[in-house]
């Protein structure tokens, strides 16, 4: 096992490179690009407006800079839409402050070897590290992911398990109809339909319309600042549930009838063996397999993709929200590093997934197979 886990560590790092060097590929021909939009913003307003692209603030250029916005259109301002009328050498300024003075295969090699001890750079617009931005978001999006995973498995599992058990019943019946309402419509239309009714849109002022908790919340005794977390957290946790537990359910149902259906169970049935037996001594353990190997991708998309519209509808400032605005703003050092993240995470979780295989059933040995 510690040979399996040494390879799958080493393929971490070729795996990292070869996603960013994709998007950085991609990225290069999307239009918009930081250089663009200041641009825009120079053209777009007065004089008062060029001096703010100067210090490291907001995508500014250096001072003394809106004197040089004047001049011809050819040469460099020709590669920019929005640059006519601007000085190219006021350009290549711009360009230099961004990094884009550099050629792209430059850029990338700079970017993965920053990367390589952990340093993703600045924000372009928001004069903070990346790194510094992840961990502030972080808390947001990890309180929605784990509270989210946490109550979906809990419903899921002892839900699918009770459904294969009752396969073809009335129970049967009734919940596959609630598990496909719930499945067909987006987990954002319950945040907003919950907000309507809970959150003083029209009926009840129950629970917070924003934030992860209330002002003043450092000030409150340990017991409220609990509380007031959780009460901040029902509406938005609740919508990312009722969209989220129906696939894993009907997951857990169809990998424990596939397991109830085979030769060794109808054997134990005329062994004599009792059904609870059975069902959580026997088929438990090979049903849950299929469930274990789907957490990685279901954990991932919950804590960041799941979670971005609700961090929306909620405004609550995370890390989907974070990567959102960065790829609308064209912020690349917060998009190529949010991205990192998230596939570093992806990768771990993938091999915990694999370790987990081996918990649930020893009989499993990847030290016999390819990685």
């Amino acid at each position: 096992m510690l040979a399996y886990i040494i390879r799958r560590l080493l393929l971490v790092i070729p795996t990292l490179i070869g996603i960013v060097v994709v998007n950085f590929v991609i990225i290069q021909g999307a239009p918009g690009g930081p250089v663009e939009q200041t641009l825009a913003k120079i053209e777009g307003t007065d004089v008062d407006a060029t001096a703010r692209v100067s210090g490291s603030t907001q995508g500014e250029a250096a001072p003394g800079a809106a004197s040089k916005a004047t001049g011809g259109t050819q040469g460099t301002a020709g590669k920019y839409r929005g640059a006519r009328g601007l000085d190219p050498e006021f350009i290549k300024e711009i360009e230099k402050l961004y990094g884009f003075d550099k050629p792209a295969y430059e850029r990338l090699y700079i970017m993965m070897k920053n990367y390589l001890v952990f340093d993703l750079g600045s924000s372009f617009f928001q004069d903070r590290s990346v790194v510094d931005l992840v961990i502030d978001k972080m808390p947001v999006s990890i309180s929605l992911g784990i509270w989210t995973t946490l109550l979906v498995y809990l419903i899921s599992i002892p839900l699918g398990i009770a459904k294969s058990v009752r396969d073809g019943e009335r129970f049967d019946i009734w919940t596959s109809a609630v598990i496909i309402f719930g499945n067909a419509i987006p987990g954002f239309l319950f945040a907003i339909l919950l907000i309507v009714l809970f959150a003083g849109g029209g009926f009840w002022d129950i629970f917070p319309l924003r934030g992860l908790v209330s002002p003043g919340w450092s000030e409150l005794p340990w017991y409220f600042k609990i509380t007031d977390y959780l009460w901040h957290m029902v509406l938005p946790v609740l919508s990312m549930v009722i969209g989220g537990f129906a696939s894993l359910t009907m997951l857990t149902k169809n990998s424990f009838l596939d397991e109830i259906n085979k030769q060794y169970v109808i054997t134990a049935r005329a062994k004599g063996l009792e059904e609870k037996r059975i069902l959580y001594g026997h088929v438990f353990r090979n049903a849950m397999l299929i469930v274990i190997a789907g957490f990685p991708s279901a954990f991932i998309g919950i804590f960041f993709t799941g979670a971005m519209l609700t961090e929306i509808i909620f405004s609550l400032d995370g890390l989907g929200l974070l990567g959102f605005e960065a790829l609308v703003n064209r912020d690349y050092p917060i998009v190529f590093g949010t991205l990192y993240v998230f596939t570093l995470l992806g990768l771990i979780l993938g091999l915990i997934s694999d370790l987990m295989y081996h918990v649930v059933d020893p009989r499993i040995d990847f030290e016999a197979r390819e990685v």
